[in-house]
């Protein structure tokens, strides 16, 4: 089955792509979340129509990223934690931890666009990247104290 991207799908294109997926995918994933429209002549005229539009949009987008990204790097967050007898944390910073503490200082970031390979359990300075955009990531600087 051929389909038109509305949207960018992990592993699978960007917005605006015609990709071949299996029948199934396509019927129950893609098309009733509205991610994708079948590639009929219909819809590629519409897409071709459409593509300036989501274009301008990506570039907005873009746009927002970059100075939320720019605001993000002077942003130093600081986490007091509960510590053990080798520095080791009871617990651990996540990333929904560290969402929570931007929104507190209203920076609003998803804690899915936080990357995190695994939650911090140790003391010390550390360096999260942040994707804010498919093009663009901050660098979030955060330390870990002692309580």
């Amino acid at each position: 089955m051929k389909v038109i991207l509305r949207e960018d799908v992990l592993k699978l294109g960007k917005s605006g792509e015609i990709v071949t997926v299996k029948d199934g995918y396509g019927r129950n994933f893609l098309l009733p979340r509205k991610m994708a429209v079948l590639a009929n002549d219909k819809n590629l005229r519409q897409m071709e129509h459409e593509k300036a539009v989501i274009a301008s949009r990506q570039e907005k987008l873009k746009g927002q990223a970059n100075a939320q990204a720019q605001a993000l790097g002077a942003i130093e967050l600081s986490f007091r934690r509960k510590v053990g007898e080798q520095g080791k944390l009871f617990g651990s910073v996540t990333a929904l931890d560290i969402a929570e503490a931007l929104a507190a200082q209203g920076h609003r970031v998803d804690r899915r666009a936080i990357h995190l390979p695994e939650p911090i359990k140790v003391l010390g300075a550390h360096e999260v990247e942040a994707r804010l955009h498919r093009d663009v990531t901050a660098k979030l600087r955060i330390e870990v104290v002692p309580e």
